[in-house]
């Protein structure tokens, strides 16, 4: 560990990327969330704490160091916060600054789970909080959400997506409206900088389950106002003023008098999008369209073979741990052994029997006689597998296969590099009038698969495996598939989806994208239709998708398509149909505001904390998600009381005539607008009553 840190300091050095030699790098990391386990490893694992804590200073980076979720970290080492919620973290010394190096804008998916996302009005409330404090530094994990290609996912069973629920999908795409949302609590905070930067918080209590700070010195003054009660508005009086708190929220004050925003109530588009499926249209939830581009040149394939069938494979007795023998080089080991049957064994019912195998997976399937007789996998919950199926025995020699395989490893918690994986056994064939144990035989074993020697994944190997026929077989295990594709046009990100395959991995041009396996589907239950973002988040309290694939789509970076031809190589596991796999382009649909007369003052129009602040009235801001685009329609318009959602926007009994066409005249035909929202821009259609403007758009 310490070679390997010195290099990484060392080449950061080399580099002049330290902020102490003028360059960006401002914190150094040593260790993650070790803290969190260490106790299981008693006083061992506390001297190596302070050992990686004393070599890490040793190397004199000139900037700090820090440890996450380490509570006890020596001096000078920071200690730091990873979490949902960091506001209660309060770091071990008075000279040590509060930083919050994780916080978690959603979660990761696994296969076989339904997709969590985090609402941002949570997530924003959580960050006001966290400064309002006292709180010096945050960073999002993740900002970007990202893929995990090839085998490189954590785990087990997480998904190839990681895209976290993030402001910035794994596309690179805007996710409204947590982006702009986010966007306006930052230059809020922002505002308050000077206050927050001279003194200290000072602390005020505006009743049961809410509270306020205020940084006060001299002249500068900012404070921030929060309802902790997750079901109930608040009224409170701070400063001489009366302020209304909605439930589970903070209000941002940079002159401690004027609102400027309240985490609840947001004042940032939204996108919503639509799948276009040949010619059919239905709405989507990711915020982007997703249009079919296949243009395919016909499938050819070639089969895995069963069992061992390379010159390097090993017999012993017993069954072998699965991840000390492949040391991670494929997710595959074949186990293979063979018995002989006379016919009058006691484990027989006839010619068939009971096998038993255990396992702790993550996918285990079993061959007899080179026929697949059943198949089982785990789960991110728990790896641990155990078939038991019936199986047809021949009189004389018999071939088992057990193909087990990984997805992921595990990649946290105490002693995980002892968690395992792989057939543990027993593996026991069982009738009616006894068993035969042949967890103890002598069992030969096979790293990876005779496709992934021939690398049929890789374009630029020529391989006399491949098989050219329209007639390629489908819904079989162990088939290797390759086409050839035109890429779609436009530079909008593109994604397969391989609904109608089973499980397996795929190659784009040589260069893997993931693991597929839209089988797995996330349970029926738990999902709901709309999350309150109201009171303490958890990775299962938002959740969607129940019933359905945990993944469907799979992103295809416009870094691994070449102009021309392009090769496609799916190797399916389970059994699929590959003319049912479609190239998709994803691209957002309508954006979308909804902003109230009554909404806190406009950020952007707030002059300099140094001069005079104003209150101007809110407005509503649209923009187009990518450079170039202009806004080239409107397409709903409302100022009273609309109601719906985007894409689905009703006129109330409320609504001004003058609307659309104001809106038009503001916003059509450039890339972003920004509209005030009050009667005196729109008049009013019924006095008396808060009105809304919402308004639908597109960008071209």
């Amino acid at each position: 560990m310490q070679r390997f840190t010195e290099k990484v300091v060392d080449t950061m050095k080399g580099a002049g990327l330290y902020a102490s030699q003028g360059g960006p790098i401002i914190l150094s990391q040593i260790e993650n969330e070790y803290g969190n386990i260490d106790s299981a490893y008693g006083s061992a694992g506390k001297a190596y704490m302070r050992w990686a804590a004393g070599m890490a200073i040793s190397l004199d980076t000139g900037v700090p160091w820090v440890m996450c979720q380490q509570s006890d970290a020596p001096d000078p080492i920071i200690n730091t916060c990873n979490g949902f919620y960091c506001d209660q973290f309060t770091p071990n010394s008075n000279s040590k600054p509060k930083l919050w190096t994780e916080n978690w804008s959603g979660w990761f998916l696994s296969f076989g789970g339904a997709v969590p996302y985090r609402p941002v009005e949570d997530l924003a409330f959580a960050v006001a909080r966290f400064y309002q404090r006292g709180g010096t530094f945050q960073n999002y994990y993740m900002y970007h959400g990202g893929t995990n290609f090839g085998r490189s996912t954590g785990g087990p069973f997480i998904a190839t997506s990681y895209d976290y629920d993030a402001p910035i999908d794994e596309y690179g795409m805007v996710r409204q409206p947590k982006w702009g949302h986010l966007r306006d609590v930052h230059k809020a905070i922002k505002l308050c900088e000077p206050a927050l930067v001279t003194a200290e918080p000072s602390f005020i209590s505006l009743g049961q389950n809410a509270e306020g700070h205020m940084y006060q010195a001299g002249s500068l003054c900012a404070a921030f106002l929060a309802n902790m009660d997750a079901q109930s508005d608040k009224t409170v009086k701070f400063n001489g003023n009366t302020y209304k708190l909605p439930a589970w929220s903070v209000s941002i004050l940079p002159d401690c008098k004027n609102v400027v925003l309240n985490t609840a109530q947001i004042n940032s588009q939204v996108t919503s999008s639509e799948i276009r499926n040949l010619g059919s249209s239905i709405q989507s939830s990711d915020g982007s369209s997703i249009a079919p581009e296949l243009d395919t040149a016909g499938w050819s394939y070639a089969i895995e073979p069963v069992g061992i069938t390379k010159e390097n494979a090993l017999t012993k007795p017993g069954l072998m741990e699965q991840i000390n023998t492949t040391a991670d080089a494929s997710d595959f080991l074949w186990y293979s052994t063979s018995i002989i049957v006379k016919g009058d064994e006691p484990y027989l019912n006839g010619s068939r029997s009971n096998l038993l195998v255990n396992s702790l997976g993550h996918v285990l399937q079993v061959y007899i006689n080179g026929k697949l007789a059943g198949s089982a996998k785990g789960s991110a919950s728990s790896s641990l597998i155990s078939l038991q199926t019936p199986v047809t025995l021949v009189p004389g020699k018999n071939k088992i296969d057990l193909l087990s395989t990984t997805v992921g490893l595990s990649n946290y918690g105490a002693f995980f590099d002892l968690v395992g994986a792989g057939v543990t056994g027993p593996v026991k064939l069982s009738g009616p009038n006894g068993a035969l144990d042949l967890s103890s035989t002598d069992w030969t074993y096979q790293i990876g698969l005779r496709g992934e020697d021939l690398q049929l994944y890789n374009p630029s190997e020529a391989s006399p495996e491949w098989v050219s026929d329209n007639a390629y077989p489908t819904n079989q295990p162990l088939i290797w598939y390759k086409t050839r594709f035109t890429a779609p046009a436009g530079d909008d990100p593109v994604a397969i989806d391989f609904t109608g395959m089973g499980k397996g991995e795929a190659w784009v041009n040589g260069q893997s994208i993931g693991r597929y396996w839209p089988t797995n589907l996330a349970p029926q239950s738990g999902c709901v239709n709309s999350c309150n973002y109201r009171g303490a988040y958890s990775s299962n309290k938002c959740l969607k998708k129940c019933g359905q694939p945990s993944q469907t789509l799979y992103h295809v970076p416009r870094a691994f398509l070449q102009s021309g031809s392009n090769d496609l190589v799916l190797f399916e596991q389970f059994g699929g149909d590959p003319s049912k796999v479609s190239f998709t382009t994803r691209q957002t649909g309508s954006i979308c505001a909804h902003v109230s007369e009554m909404h806190p003052a406009q950020i952007d129009s707030w002059i300099s904390p140094q001069q005079k602040m104003q209150r101007p009235g809110p407005a509503l801001r649209l923009e187009c998600p990518r450079e170039g685009q202009v806004i080239s329609n409107i397409k709903f318009a409302s100022f009273g009381t609309p109601s719906g959602t985007c894409g689905s926007y009703n006129h109330g009994q409320c609504s001004s005539s003058q609307a659309l066409a104001i809106v038009q005249k503001a916003c059509v035909g450039v890339s972003s607008c920004s509209v005030p929202v009050s009667s005196k821009n729109f008049g009013d259609p019924c006095t008396g009553v808060t009105k809304n403007l919402v308004v639908e758009a597109a960008c071209s």
